[in-house]
């Protein structure tokens, strides 16, 4: 059952919000549209993909996504997915964006379970004559949690880090695979990356698993073959191609190099 409220009170100083909304009707939710304000989306309940300007985004229960005025929104997933959106505009909405440096490429937040009992109670006990406030307390106290993930972006890093420590040897590990995972829009995550580690996703992920290979070369492997699909190669002539541009030679000639220092 839709819940949707429209506010038609505003202050030009203040943020003005035109509606707050409880989406549950899959048609209402597969139609493209042109947004004509900024709108707050809360995912609570199922999975799904949320579609902005043509990007898809992954959107699951605590996702909390951003989309702005003329883009085109879409939503399609599963039975069970709801979300709750609330349209606004003003300048002091672009202010705040500014501030949490909220913008196309950094929309998507993740872990944001916890405000769906609030933003529904919300909802539901306003009257048309408090709609206004428990909207726009709304926008402002979501806002004010994004404080925190701003500050741990370093611990991000650090968690893709870790999980590509783990998991180099996933043949299809890719930056999209961790964003989706993270909760975390591709393209920002992937700025973020390098700019918090001074190489791209990509680069730092083959240079991991042409380390690991050198290990196994080490440590008495000679089949190339098996030492591509150990570190996470599944082509082994594009493993040879890579290993050659990094270490300097291809990997038989390693393999013989290292044969010759082993002790006998």
């Amino acid at each position: 059952m839709n819940i949707c409220k429209s506010i038609t009170a505003f202050c030009p100083e203040n943020i003005r919000i035109s509606h707050f909304v409880l989406e549950t009707n899959r048609d209402v939710m597969k139609r493209n549209i042109v947004l004509k304000e900024n709108r707050m989306v809360l995912f609570i309940a199922g999975k799904g993909t949320c579609r902005i300007d043509g990007d898809d985004i992954s959107v699951g229960s605590g996702t909390l996504v951003f989309a702005f005025g003329g883009e085109c929104f879409s939503v399609c997933g599963t039975d069970g997915l709801e979300y709750m959106y609330i349209d606004f505009s003003g300048v002091r909405a672009d202010e705040l964006f500014k501030r949490f440096e909220i913008n196309r490429i950094n929309r998507t937040f993740s872990n944001f379970e916890g405000l769906t009992p609030l933003w529904k109670e919300s909802l539901s006990r306003a009257t048309p004559n408090t709609v206004d406030l428990a909207s726009e307390s709304m926008v402002l106290y979501t806002l004010s949690r994004l404080n925190t993930e701003n500050v741990k972006k370093d611990s991000v890093i650090g968690t893709v880090l870790r999980i590509t420590e783990n998991r180099f040897r996933e043949p299809y590990l890719s930056i999209g695979v961790v964003s989706d995972e993270l909760g975390y829009n591709p393209k920002y995550l992937s700025h973020l990356f390098k700019k918090k580690t001074g190489v791209g996703f990509s680069e730092y992920l083959t240079n991991t698993r042409i380390k690991y290979a050198v290990s196994l070369f080490d440590y008495g492997i000679s089949s190339v073959k098996n030492a591509a699909l150990l570190s996470g190669f599944s082509d082994p002539l594009y493993f040879s191609s890579v290993f050659k541009k990094i270490v300097g030679i291809t990997p038989r000639e390693y393999i013989a190099a290292a044969s010759e220092t082993i002790p006998e």
